[in-house]
């Protein structure tokens, strides 16, 4: 399970990014930002991420164009994206952001605690996922030893019933494994 909790922050200006980060400050997150939509894709091929702050207007790849990618890929499909953006001219903007998968769309300037609260939900969300993963690999794990155990105990049953000469020395050897978990 990983550790902690990691938050996207894409936005093609320095500052922006700085901005986010000491926003960030505090929470339980590891905030990794980029300065493109393209350096955002490859950042999501190598890690998983709780949340993205996604900018919506940057050159090249626009932050539409980059979450409609991101919702098209299996791995990252179900991460959360908040579209941040200084444009808050047209609302067909925030209609655009939703319709290729953003869960919100903050216009700058934006409150700071409000989108700390938000992450937060999000980071929480992620760690209790994580969480219930590890919980149903253990699970798993469990049931497989389980049925290791049961199969030899089966089997030392089996070799009991047979009665052969050597059976009941054998039938021990199996209830020993079983019994060591081996």
């Amino acid at each position: 399970m990983a550790d902690r909790a990691k938050a996207l922050l894409v936005d093609d200006r320095r500052d922006n990014l700085l901005a986010l980060e000491a926003i960030l400050q505090g929470l339980p997150v590891q905030a990794v930002a980029v300065e493109s939509g393209e350096a955002a894709l490859k950042q999501l091929l190598v890690d998983d991420f709780a949340v993205i702050l996604l900018d919506a207007q940057m050159p090249n790849m626009d932050g539409f164009e980059t979450a409609g990618h991101i919702k098209r890929r299996e791995r990252t499909r179900h991460v959360p994206i908040l579209f941040l953006t200084a444009a808050d001219r047209d609302a067909q903007l925030a209609l655009r952001g939703y319709a290729v998968g953003a869960v919100d769309y903050l216009t700058k300037p934006f409150d700071p605690w409000v989108l700390r609260a938000k992450v937060s939900i999000f980071v929480e969300l992620w760690t209790k996922t994580q969480q219930l993963k590890a919980q149903a690999e253990a699970t798993r794990e469990r049931d497989a030893q389980w049925q290791r155990l049961t199969d030899l105990v089966d089997e030392a049953a089996q070799k009991l019933r047979s009665g052969a000469g050597n059976a009941p020395a054998e039938a021990l050897e199996l209830l020993e494994k079983a019994r060591w978990g081996t």
